[in-house]
């Protein structure tokens, strides 16, 4: 008898959760500080530019280039068992900052380092959206 092991999914706190209230709306939300204008991901408490607790979530573009990935052969989580072969990326977000994420919608060998990116979104549970880009355009 085989048994079907769900992939691990994010569990907001009470900071995270703006990011994940947008996500489920389809929103790309991102946090920027209020005194130097700046933009920061991960999640924080202070601007890594300033340091002023002067951050507030704002929407992002969505819009971001591929800088790099690599391609998950190995299965390293029971959960993703069934997705292997596939990419973890890194985008480089219009506003300054870095994310990981998966790109969906290209087939692996098509991926190239700088290509035009747009945020999309999938659902990952009955209560948590993630988002996830696929090419531009």
């Amino acid at each position: 008898m085989s048994q079907t092991v769900p992939k691990p999914i994010p569990v907001p706190d009470d900071m995270s959760r703006p990011f994940f209230d947008g996500a489920r709306d389809k929103r790309l939300m991102l946090q920027c500080c209020t005194g130097c204008g700046k933009w920061s991901f991960p999640v924080r408490e202070r601007c890594p530019h300033c340091f002023a607790a002067t951050l507030e979530w704002r929407q992002a573009s969505g819009k971001g280039t591929l800088y790099t990935f690599t391609i998950m052969h190995q299965v390293m989580n029971p959960g993703f068992a069934s997705s292997v072969p596939y990419n973890v990326a890194q985008v480089d977000l219009e506003e300054g900052v870095r994310m990981v994420s998966n790109v969906i919608g290209c087939r692996n060998d098509a991926l190239k380092i700088g290509m035009a990116l747009e945020a999309v979104f999938e659902d990952a549970g009955d209560s948590i959206t993630l988002p996830k880009f696929r090419p531009a355009g």
